[in-house]
């Protein structure tokens, strides 16, 4: 075919090239181009696309020929550019040529230096929730109740609220560490300790603790609450191990009190604060137990029979009072006796059986 026929419409642009060469600009309408060599190719592009996209862009650029029509953004290899289309947010778009469309639709394009890794901006929300922002943002969330470390290229830089935070991922290295900065328990269980006297017991203890030095947390140790665990099984091992079995039995509030600090010292090296440390439990072995059980009963058995002889020589030693007095009072003796008869008439019937010679006449005189 000698004759191609081009229609442009009245929102596009054609796009003129000769043997793959940019040639110009062909404007809106019907064209007839005579081709007889096939070498002419014109590519339409609608300008209700914002950005003009192609191969020979810079090509296209330097010819001046979309000057007045489009917008051109080159940005340097430290230089990132926010694309809003419409008052939207729309893109990201990172180092190189660009070129936009004019009147078709309305662009801001907001060129920012990413020299600095850490990326700031009033609609941080808008522009994270964009399906392109991941490819140049690495994007973090700090939890309530949480803080978070912020290390770049490998040092510490500052400490992050609760909140949203974005870092240009070419720029440098950053690292977000999250700590929960809320009370937390470590359960301490199955420790087998001896103690000086050579019996094995088998211990639970509990620590509560807070994160007071957030970096010092998370500088001092690859995991500091397994530090911290590590720390109360020697101080459980140390105190214990120092303490015969009755003292430890015996003891044991001095003991939780030594135990927390010496796991207090320990962590406060870690950056944390220890509230408190406590023995849960303390298990003794079968044949330990029997032995105790049987000690016990011993006691026990001991002080029964102690305060029951304490009973009886404090009874017998008001029985003697009692004699003594009513040997020397007369009168009282005898009113000792009346109460004696009285509680036997109020018994009921009474039977007197007289023996002895002259007892009656004693006995009437009673009465």
């Amino acid at each position: 075919m000698l004759v191609k026929k081009i229609m442009i419409r009245s929102y596009e642009v054609g796009l003129k090239f000769r043997d793959g060469e940019f040639k110009g600009i062909v404007q809106a309408g019907k064209h007839w181009i005579v081709d007889p060599w096939n070498k002419i190719r014109v590519r339409v592009v609608s300008t209700r696309e914002p950005w003009l996209v192609d191969d020979q862009l810079d090509m296209i650029v330097k010819s001046g020929a979309i000057q007045g029509r489009a917008e051109v953004v080159d940005l340097k290899d430290y230089q990132r550019a926010l694309v809003w289309i419409d008052g939207r947010f729309a893109r990201v778009i990172g180092p190189g040529l660009h070129a936009y469309w004019l009147g078709a639709r309305d662009v801001q394009v907001e060129v920012i230096d990413a020299r600095k890794a850490k990326f700031e901006h009033d609609d941080l929300k808008s522009i994270v929730r964009a399906s392109e922002a991941t490819r140049w943002l690495d994007v973090c969330k700090v939890e309530r109740d949480c803080v978070g470390v912020l290390f770049v290229d490998g040092r510490y830089v500052d400490q992050l609220d609760p909140g949203l935070y974005a870092f240009w991922k070419d720029a440098a290295d950053a690292r977000v560490v999250e700590l929960d900065m809320r009370e937390a328990q470590i359960d301490v269980s199955g420790q087998e300790i001896m103690t000086l006297d050579k019996v094995t017991l088998r211990m639970n203890a509990l620590v509560t603790y807070v994160i007071k030095d957030a970096r010092r947390a998370v500088s001092a140790a690859s995991d500091v609450r397994q530090s911290l665990y590590r720390e109360v099984q020697l101080a459980l091992r140390a105190v214990i191990g120092g303490r015969e079995l009755d003292s430890f039995l015996t003891g044991k509030d001095d003991v939780a009190q030594e135990l927390e600090q010496q796991v207090r010292e320990q962590a406060t090296a870690l950056g944390l604060e220890v509230r408190s440390v406590g023995i849960k439990d303390v298990i003794l072995p079968g044949d330990m137990k029997d032995l105790m059980n049987r000690v016990t009963e011993a006691k026990k058995a001991a002080e029964a029979n102690l305060i029951a002889r304490r009973e009886e020589t404090a009874a017998m030693r008001s029985q003697a009072n009692t004699a003594k007095l009513l040997a020397d009072n007369p009168t009282l003796m005898r009113l000792r006796e009346l109460e004696v008869l009285e509680k036997i008439a109020s018994a009921g019937k009474m039977n007197i059986v007289l023996g002895e010679k002259g007892l009656a006449d004693r006995v009437v005189n009673l009465l």
